[in-house]
Parts: C-alpha cells; structure tokens; sequence
C-alpha cells in the first residue's frame, strides 16, 4: 500500500513515541505534523484536529484516506498491513504475553500520568506540583514494579521484552521509562526493565523515535 503516512504527534507524547517507533521498525517513511499539546492551551483542541480525532488526544495516523487512532490500535494495525518485520510473535500463546505487557504500560500505568490527567488534578481538583508528581511517580512505581516481575523469570524474555527482536511491548516500554525519568524516578529497582530499554535504544529505529529528535522539539 503506497499510500501516504502522516502522524500527527507531540514529541514528548509517550503514545506518539510509541508509534513512532513502530513505523522504524518496519521501515515506513512517514510524515510528521506537529501538534502542540501545551501552545495556546492545547492545539489538540483546535476545531480541525477535533474533527479529526474527537478525543482531541495524540497520536493520530493518517493512511491515506483513512483516520487511525489510539496507539495500540495503530500498531496493530500496522502490523496487519505491513507485516514484516512482525511487532507481534508467531504464537497465539506469545502474542497474548505480548499484548499483556504493551497493555501494562498503555491502559495501566500511561493513563494515569498523561497530561490531562495532571492538569486536571492541578486545575480543577487544585493539587500543587509536588502533589502532582508524587501521583504519577505512585502509579508508575505500581505497574513498573508489575512489569519487572513479569519479565525478570519468564523464559520469554530475552533481549527484549519478548525474545531477540524488539516488539510492541518494547515500543511501549521504552517510552515510559522515559516518562519515569521525566519525573525524577530512579530506575534502579528495575534492571531488567533498564537493560531491555539499552537495548532498543542502541538501535537506530529508536534512537530516531527519541523525543529530543523530533522535528517539533525545542532546541537544546
């Protein structure tokens, strides 16, 4: 299908980043349209990209005529149209591991540090910062720790989440750990967690999706 590609996406989105390294993996050329989260309080909320994705969330992917959302959705998708290399293992037995542990992260830990969620608790609920932080540090320590555990003893794991080739968990993953260090958490409890992300992050498809590599990122 030769039919254009474009992501809407923040570049400190972990859902975007997910995406973004799962259309590396396979090698697709895309395009990126930048959509400021915080910029006159949120272009997501801007009446067009409202039409487009009525949660008004990122990412968004356009395939040619059709209109792609949620992330994890996107990836299976992906997945489907665009096969090889595979996100998704060989096994009905495998895959269900590896959707479990992506599903940790994208409907477990994500939701409850997503920024809305955060302006929400300062806004209208009238949490100061520190309050703030310490809610999202809470449930990322909860569902980190979860996943570690899942991970350190499953013969499963090898380089990766999910064998020696990264995945959808790994696409998952490696955008949450960098939420964690975002909010000051040491990752030390998690070594099998951190020795899985140097291992996606030596390779380009990720080195590319990094946030401080996107075209939407402030200078340094």
């Amino acid at each position: 299908m030769n039919e254009p590609l474009t992501l809407h996406s923040y570049w400190r989105s972990s859902a975007a980043y997910r995406v973004r390294i799962g259309l590396n993996l396979k090698g697709l050329d895309y395009g990126i349209a930048p959509v400021h989260l915080l910029q006159d309080g949120g272009r997501q909320h801007d009446p067009d990209y409202a039409a487009m994705n009525p949660q008004q969330l990122v990412p968004t992917l356009q395939h040619g005529h059709r209109t792609l959302l949620q992330s994890l959705a996107i990836l299976e998708y992906l997945d489907e149209v665009f096969p090889a290399p595979p996100l998704l293992p060989a096994t009905a037995r495998e895959r269900v591991r590896v959707r479990a542990l992506a599903q940790l992260v994208a409907c477990d830990i994500h939701p409850l540090n997503n920024l809305r969620v955060l302006q929400y608790l300062q806004r209208e609920i009238g949490i100061d910062d520190t309050a703030r932080d310490g809610w999202a540090r809470h449930w990322m320590q909860s569902g980190l720790a979860a996943m570690e555990a899942l991970l350190v003893e499953d013969p499963g794991t090898g380089d990766f989440c999910h064998g020696q080739t990264p995945g959808m968990a790994d696409c998952c993953l490696v955008p949450q750990l960098y939420n964690a260090r975002r909010f000051g958490m040491d990752l030390v409890s998690w070594p099998t967690l951190v020795r899985i992300e140097q291992a996606c992050l030596a390779l380009p498809a990720f080195e590319a999706a990094r946030p401080e590599n996107q075209p939407d990122a402030p200078p340094a």
